[in-house]
């Protein structure tokens, strides 16, 4: 039987640029390629929908945030919309990209800001964050399952509670995706890393 034709040409693009560019770099603290979690986030973002513009987003979420991948870089391969969505999902303080310094004392701001951002995000931009977040909340997991509270540790801010507040907070800015399983995924793993909301 004859596989059906689709055009995975953007995408096809994306995932080797996105190889390309986590060269050699390690998931922090995972012991595993870092390219790893953008293609994990493809695979959830395509539970949701084909667009390919936006699982070359997802493909490429981490790329101007963690490589020297400029947004410029991205608008020329990829244009304008896979750049914005990229753009949209990398760390920001007031509208700067974030470049690493002093990072637990910016680390609330920083996160509340990306909170807002995505409650305000258009529904694409939505789809895009969902799989990074989801992607990193079944590590998050995962790795709680194994090492329990020690697992805070590993982070620059060490306080479960803070995580959590984090966690749920992306999770209402991401609610308009609830009908997803992605979505219903994410909720049940906040709830079974953090307990559940009385």
């Amino acid at each position: 039987m004859a596989n059906k034709y689709l055009d995975t040409d953007l995408l096809d693009r994306a995932i080797v640029f996105a190889v390309k560019a986590h060269h050699n770099t390690e998931r922090r603290g995972k012991g595993f390629p870092y390219i790893v979690h953008p293609m994990e986030a493809v695979e959830i973002v395509a539970t949701i929908t084909s667009d390919q513009e936006l699982l070359a987003a997802a493909a490429l979420h981490d790329t101007i945030e963690d490589t020297d991948v400029t947004v410029e870089q991205l608008r020329e391969a990829f244009g304008e919309r896979v750049a914005n969505l990229v753009h949209a999902e990398s760390d920001q303080i007031n509208g700067e990209l974030f470049n690493g310094e002093d990072e637990e004392g910016t680390w609330h701001a920083r996160k509340q800001a990306a909170i807002d951002r995505l409650a305000a995000a258009p529904h694409d931009a939505k789809i895009v964050a969902l799989g990074d977040k989801l992607s990193n909340m079944r590590a998050i997991w995962r790795d709680y399952q194994i090492k329990g509270d020690e697992l805070w540790k590993i982070f620059h801010v060490t306080d479960k509670a803070s995580h959590e507040w984090h966690y749920r907070g992306l999770a209402a800015s991401l609610s308009e995706l609830s009908d997803t399983f992605a979505y219903k995924e994410l909720v049940r793993l906040i709830d079974e890393v953090f307990g559940k909301l009385k």
